[in-house]
């Protein structure tokens, strides 16, 4: 069974930058997507940005120019640079891994932008 952990999500001032790291094991296909995604409250889950195994990158209009999203390979890692945070960027973040055999979801963090 895959297992996705998340680290880096915490408190930050607007203003400030965060990042998110995701680590998966277990049996993983060599070709696959990772991203992440976020849920504020009352909102839909929503995409913030996801990277296939070649590079290949999506990001929400929201978040473009403020984060980047990258990838190890060999560590079967994502990362989420989050610049420039503020309040609206206030959600529970997901990771996720997905191929044409399954998908599977961290458990979430939590970011909160203070202003």
């Amino acid at each position: 069974q895959v297992q996705l952990v998340e680290s880096g999500g915490g408190l930050v001032q607007a203003g400030g930058s965060l990042n998110l790291s995701c680590a998966a094991s277990g049996r993983i296909f060599s070709i696959n997507t990772m991203g992440w995604y976020r849920q504020a409250p009352g909102k839909q889950r929503e995409l913030v940005a996801d990277i296939s195994t070649r590079g290949s990158t999506n990001y929400a209009d929201s978040v473009k120019g403020r984060f980047t999203i990258s990838r190890d390979n060999a560590k079967n890692t994502v990362f989420l640079q989050m610049n420039s945070l503020q309040p609206e960027d206030t959600a529970v973040y997901y990771c996720k891994l997905f191929s044409g055999f399954a998908s599977y979801w961290g458990q979430g963090t939590q970011v909160t932008v203070s202003s």
